[in-house]
Order: C-alpha cells, then sequence, then structure tokens
C-alpha cells in the first residue's frame, strides 16, 4: 500500500548487478574451476545453464533489494522523518552611494546582489533580509577626556555650537594632554526628514544611522607637524552599541592621522575619515556632574603607538567638522526570492499534491508573506497555515506542509479508520430500528465529530474515513504568495566578490562583501538521516536521561539559539542542572581580526533567555524535576609566545594579529579545540597543545618558548595570575571551559625571533 500524503525518501539499490554482469562474472571463473572447459560460445550447453541459473539469481536479487534497508527506509516515511533542507549562507553587504542625498535612501528588503557569472560558474545570489536605510547623520555634541572610560562621565572639554553649526568653529584641540589613552568623543544624530515620518512605521526602524558607512570631514591646517607617520597613525575609532565599545572598520583616512599631510586646501574643504557603523548602534545617554547626553556615540582614541609607529608630539587641532552617510551595510542570505507563484486549480479532491518551479526551499518567514493563499472566485483570499503533519488537523483546519529538499505542498488526506468499526455498528444498529436496510448513512455535522461512515450493503461494513485537514474548494487556486530557494556550501563565496546588482536602485554605485559568507551547508543525505534516527526514536521530545536534556535543549525553538548544552554530574536530587553556551549575535570567528568571545557580553543568558527554556523543558521533563540553566564557569587563558617566521613573512602587526586571531580561535567555547568544535567542558589545557596548534600555521617555523596564564573569574572582577609564575597546564575544573579574548589583561603577546 502506498501512502501519497508520507514523505518520499530515496530508495537505495542495495545490489546493482543484473543478468549480463552475472553471466560474466561466472565466464570469468570457469578457467580457475574448470579449466578443461574451453567452448565458451553461446550454443553451448554448460552456457546455457550459466545463463539460466543467472536468470534465476537476477530474480532473486530483485527481490532482495526490497530489504532490509528499504523496509527501514519506508518505516522512516511511515514517522514523517524528513530529510534535513540545506542551511544558506550569509554575509554582510556593504552598499555606496554615488554621493551623499538630502533624504535619505532606501535600499528595499529583498535587494539581490551577485558574484560575477562565467562561462564554468553560475552567479550566486544573495538578498538582503531587512530593509536598509542610509540616514541623514548629523553632530550634536562634541567631548574630549583625558582618560579612557567604558562609561564615560569625565569630559574635559564641550563644544555644542548648534545644530549645522559645526563647518566652522573655534580651533578645537583634539587630544588634551597629547598622550596615549587621551581622546575625543563625537554625539550624533538623525537630521529630521519628512521620510522618516511617513515611510518608517515604528522608532526602531527610525533610526537610519546603524550599519551606515559615513564620512567625518575634518578641517585643519594643511601639513602641520605631529610627530607622526601621517600613514599609520596611532589612533582607534571606536562606536558603543548598548554594552561595549566596538572597533570600527575604518575605509580611509584622508586627514592622515589629522596631520593633513599632502592635503591641499584643507581650511576649505577638508579632508574625510570613512568608517563603518556596526548595524547595532541604538541612541544611548551617558552623563557627567553637569547634564545628560543623548545620541549615538563615537569616539577616536590615541593608543599606545606599536614599534612601527610614533607618538604626537603635539596635538592636532581642526576648525570644523561635518558629517555625511556615503552608505550602509545590512545582512544578507544566499538565496532567490520567488513571489506570486501560481501552483495549479484545486480538484476538490483529498491529499492533492503540487510542486514548487523552485527547490530546495528555506525555512518559511510569516512577517515576510511567505505562505500559501487560496483564491476562490468572487471571495476573499485565504491565508493557510502551514503545519509539520496532519496529525492534529481537523477537516475544517485549513493546513499544508510543505518538504523543504523536494519542494512538494501537500494538502490534507482521506485516511481510513477501521478501529472505529465497533462504534459505528452501535450507531447503526439504533439507526436501523427506523430505517430500511442498504440505505447510505453519514453522521450529521451537528456531532461535532469529522467521521464518515458507510452503510454496508448485506451484513459487510466497507469502511471508516477520516479527514485531516481541509481541502481547497473545486476550482480554487493554489498560490504560493513568496519564498526563498536557495542554501548549500557553494554559497560560502570569498570576501570582495558580491559586487553585481541584479537590478539598478537609484543613488547606489557599487556594493560589496568585506567579509567571507559562511554558514551554508548542503541538504542531509540519506545515510546521515538514517544514523540520527535511533536517537530520535528513543525517547523523542521526554528527557530521561542526562543525554536527552543536552539533546532536546540544543533542538530548543527559542529567540536565541543554544550552541552547546553540558548537563552537569553531580546534581542533588530532584533538580537537573544545564549548563548553556548560547550563540552569539554576528559571531563570525574565521576573520584575520577575530578577537575571541567574551563570556561577560557574547555568553551571557539573559533572564528572558532562561524563561523561554524553562517553559520550553515544562513539558518534556519528568513530572516533579526541577530544571536550572547556568553558566559554565569560563577561565580566561593568555598566551606569551615566541615564534620564528618563515623567511618569506615580514615581522609586522598584520602577522602578528592574524596568530592572534588563530589562538582565539582555537581557545574558544564555540569553535576551539583541534576538531573546531569548540573547547571541551573540563578539559585541560597543555603548553605543548599551543605548539602543535601554532606548527599547523603556513607563517610559523617554529615555535620557541611558550608560556600560560590563566585569568579567574571572582565576585570583584577577572583576575589574573601571576606573571611571574607562568603555568604548564591551566585546570577549568570539571564545570569549566577555557576562552580567550582581546583586552586588558586578556591580550596574547606575540614576540618573534630571529634568525
Amino acid at each position: 500500500m502506498k501512502f501519497d500524503f508520507l514523505p518520499s525518501l530515496e530508495k537505495p539499490n542495495l545490489d546493482d548487478r543484473k543478468f549480463k554482469d552475472l553471466v560474466e562474472e561466472c565466464i570469468l571463473r570457469i578457467p580457475r574451476y574448470c579449466p578443461e572447459w574451453t567452448n565458451h560460445n553461446p550454443g553451448d550447453p554448460g552456457i546455457t545453464l550459466i545463463e539460466l541459473f543467472a536468470w534465476l539469481t537476477d530474480q532473486m536479487l530483485l527481490r532482495f533489494n526490497q530489504v532490509p534497508l528499504l523496509n527501514y527506509i519506508t518505516f522512516l516515511e511511515l514517522l514523517g522523518i524528513r530529510l534535513q533542507a540545506p542551511t544558506p549562507a550569509t554575509c554582510e553587504l556593504t552598499f555606496y552611494l554615488s554621493k551623499d542625498q538630502p533624504e535619505p535612501v532606501r535600499i528595499p528588503y529583498g535587494t539581490e546582489v551577485a558574484t560575477i557569472r562565467t562561462e564554468n560558474e553560475e552567479a550566486v545570489v544573495f538578498t538582503t533580509n531587512e530593509q536598509l536605510v542610509i540616514g541623514n547623520p548629523q553632530i550634536r555634541h562634541f567631548f574630549t577626556a583625558t582618560q579612557t572610560e567604558n562609561t564615560p562621565q569625565n569630559f574635559h572639554t564641550k563644544v555644542n555650537p548648534g545644530r549645522n553649526k559645526w563647518e566652522t568653529t573655534d580651533e578645537l584641540l583634539l587630544f588634551e594632554y597629547c598622550q596615549p589613552g587621551n581622546c575625543f568623543y563625537l554625539v550624533l544624530d538623525e537630521l529630521e526628514s519628512n521620510f522618516l515620518e511617513n515611510e518608517l512605521e515604528n522608532e526602531e526602524q527610525r533610526n537610519t544611522i546603524s550599519g551606515n558607512v559615513i564620512a567625518i570631514n575634518f578641517r585643519g591646517d594643511a601639513a602641520r607637524a605631529t610627530g607622526i607617520f601621517p600613514d599609520n597613525p596611532p589612533l582607534q575609532w571606536q562606536a558603543w552599541n548598548g554594552e561595549k565599545w566596538l572597533n570600527l572598520e575604518q575605509d580611509s583616512d584622508k586627514t592622515k592621522g589629522f596631520s593633513f599631510d599632502g592635503v591641499t586646501q584643507s581650511l576649505e574643504n577638508g579632508a574625510d575619515v570613512i568608517l563603518r557603523l556596526p548595524q547595532k548602534l541604538p541612541s544611548y545617554e551617558f552623563s557627567d556632574a553637569d547634564d545628560r547626553y543623548c545620541g549615538y556615540w563615537l569616539r577616536c582614541l590615541y593608543v599606545k603607538p606599536s614599534p612601527e609607529q610614533e607618538y604626537y608630539f603635539e596635538s592636532p587641532t581642526v576648525i570644523g567638522i561635518s558629517v555625511r552617510a556615503i552608505g550602509g551595510a545590512i545582512n544578507a542570505t544566499q538565496c532567490v526570492r520567488v513571489e506570486n507563484e501560481v501552483l495549479g486549480i484545486s480538484s476538490g479532491k483529498p491529499g492533492q499534491v503540487f510542486e514548487l518551479q523552485s527547490k530546495p526551499i528555506l525555512d518559511r518567514k510569516i512577517q515576510q508573506q511567505e505562505y500559501i493563499e487560496i483564491l476562490v472566485p468572487g471571495e476573499q483570499p485565504q491565508i493557510w497555515q502551514e503545519v509539520e503533519d496532519f496529525g492534529q488537523s481537523s477537516e475544517n483546519s485549513q493546513h499544508y506542509i510543505i518538504d523543504s529538499v523536494t519542494g512538494t505542498v501537500q494538502f490534507g488526506p482521506l485516511v481510513r479508520e477501521p478501529s472505529q468499526l465497533r462504534e459505528l455498528t452501535l450507531e447503526r444498529r439504533e439507526y436501523q430500528r427506523h430505517r430500511p436496510n442498504n440505505v447510505i448513512v453519514r453522521r450529521d455535522e451537528s456531532a461535532k465529530r469529522n467521521l464518515t461512515y458507510i452503510q454496508p450493503v448485506g451484513n459487510t461494513i466497507q469502511a471508516l474515513e477520516r479527514q485531516y485537514g481541509a481541502v481547497p474548494l473545486p476550482g480554487a487556486e493554489i498560490n504560493m504568495r513568496a519564498y526563498r530557494t536557495g542554501g548549500g556550501s557553494w554559497g560560502n563565496v570569498k570576501a570582495e566578490t558580491l559586487t553585481i546588482l541584479k537590478y539598478a536602485i537609484p543613488y547606489v554605485k557599487s556594493v560589496i562583501n568585506y567579509q567571507d559568507a559562511t554558514g551554508g551547508k548542503d541538504s542531509e543525505p540519506l545515510e546521515q538521516a538514517i544514523l540520527r534516527v535511533p536517537q530520535i526514536l528513543r525517547t523523542r521530545e521526554c528527557a530521561v536521561i542526562p543525554e536527552d536534556f543536552e539533546r532536546i535543549i540544543k533542538n530548543a525553538v527559542v529567540s536565541r539559539e543554544i550552541a552547546r548544552a553540558h548537563c552537569a554530574r553531580n546534581n542533588t536530587a530532584g533538580v537537573v542542572r544545564l549548563l548553556i553556551v548560547p550563540e552569539p549575535n554576528n559571531f563570525q570567528p574565521f576573520t584575520n581580526d577575530f578577537c575571541g568571545t567574551n563570556p561577560d557580553t557574547d555568553l551571557i543568558i539573559s533572564d528572558e533567555l532562561k524563561r523561554e527554556l524553562i517553559d520550553y523543558m515544562d513539558n518534556r521533563k519528568p513530572l516533579g524535576i526541577q530544571v536550572r540553566f547556568e553558566q559554565p564557569r569560563y577561565v580566561g587563558v593568555r598566551v606569551i609566545l615566541k615564534v620564528l617566521l618563515e623567511k618569506n613573512y615580514s615581522q609586522d602587526e598584520d602577522i602578528r594579529n592574524h596568530i592572534k586571531a588563530f589562538l582565539h580561535r582555537f581557545l574558544n567555547p564555540l569553535v576551539g579545540g583541534f576538531d573546531g568544535k569548540g573547547w571541551e567542558l573540563g578539559r585541560k589545557l597543555h603548553a605543548s597543545e599551543i605548539v602543535a596548534v601554532c606548527q599547523k600555521m603556513p607563517e610559523v617555523k617554529y615555535v620557541g618558548d611558550v608560556q600560560l596564564f590563566g585569568i579567574w573569574k571572582f565576585p570583584q572582577g577577572w583576575i589574573p595570575e601571576d606573571e611571574e609564575n607562568p603555568e604548564i597546564e591551566i585546570n577549568p575544573g570539571s564545570e569549566g571551559i577555557i576562552f580567550s579574548r582581546e583586552g586588558d589583561n586578556f591580550s596574547h603577546i606575540i614576540e618573534f625571533l630571529d634568525y
């Protein structure tokens, strides 16, 4: 019996030998077992017998091919097991305008950007996940400070000449004492516009500065001596994201570190510093003893110069500052969006199947109108709901299912249920007292039961049937409002390859991806699905043993993905402690400037996430068991490393940062360890492991001295070990995980050895 409403999985061929292959195999064995048999012509009686037995064997293989794996896969279909669809790659796209505009520029949701198509490769298309608005920022405040503070509150100089009056100001000293640690702040605001009131619906959307590429114009004296190398100034731009200060990507600095070296007409036109702002840039309020200041906060730090840099011997000054937006960045997914695809016309029969023109299909987003509409002539469009299966669907439920791999759309089936024949017999017996035999009987709808049964002819019961899910009316048009197709490992394209706009957008000059696209995975093979089924069937969604709790919580459907979950082994009676490592937002570890993971900000378990996890586990845990969600004990590691580089590599800051990023990835709770799946819970770190992993780097020829220092968290903060006594190994404890990151007392030190 074939069930058309069940998922269809690929069936393997267990033995693909045919009649001809069997005959040839037997003839090849004749010289070994019967060398005196030399006549192998088709007319020989022995060859005829070989062909006869080969035919019998071929018939047997035809039946053998039905079991056992074929039956196993059929059982999976009965259980509703589906192959997992491919995962699309994601990246950040940066759009640049031809010039700054007086009104905000909108990059619509679903804008398509592709790689260059060649003779051998198709173009890879990415689609923006949200609308991007390139706004009109303006400067509200200018402050200087003599020291760098995480929460600024000691401002030395305060300038606020009023909106749109920053092009010409009194001479502004950028660094008061001209010492490392000095900084100045720029507080930005949005220029009021009718666009903000009419086009954007809510306050969050009206933040048009987030993700923008801005050009800050400084006016000053041309070629004023400051003592630094103009092409390598000791400066760092940062932005406040609501939790911490983030280092900003800088496209260019035409001010040459505010020295204006080689800049002509700097007094009239000034020079630009072009910065890429983060996509999360909220308006924030800082205050001092005098007032409160609200806006989007940027700052420029005078950092301690490296050996390749020089100090300022005199603070730079400017006499005018202005800002404008010249572009913006938004996240994109490797997919193509298809809208308003007509699947066909309903026949009114149960179990109808339709196929989308493109496949595989990505997860549907209701807020982006990715669903099926049923268009009945003369009526309003009906929006139907997608479900995983029809197990809970009644005959009036407007439900459908979609197979993401094959692109198949299925409506509710009509299923026989002979288990309820006894009830039918009893009801029929009552009815026959007042009716003649051999008539068709149907259950009245007022009984509120979706049962349809048929009066038998004679004494034979024909069937009892149940409809799961509503059936579209005959003649109704089945329309897929929108869906996205894509995914796969081929979407992991390299940086600076997404440069082709599929269609022109006014005022947009170019687009580019500055980082590699990551996260693309191919669809699940059948072999992998077979391997994961025993784990699914063992307890399903019921947690009994520690491994059940870990598996269920990692698959929890909550607002933030769970990267890792560990069930603590020293639980008290009636309490299960789960150590949770959540997935950080915008986590991109495979970049050359990766700065590690900060557990205080990136891996924190918020109260909202805890509530969601508790609600998720309430119906999946045994009665009377209390589940607690906690963080593992994170232990920081600082490495002092001496390396000898290969001769074709120079001892510069880029190589040093690349080695640091490599160590941050290795000592990471999410992608660390030799297998790249995250540093294991409770695993120690040995100095020899640092040597072994660094030897894999193509830049490193020899690893010299390795010193390890643990950094432990106490109520008063992170406290590093004595630098005079390095450790041979770092033991985080049975519930600890090792990590590393950039920052005070955390940064690795890389020293280069000479030949």
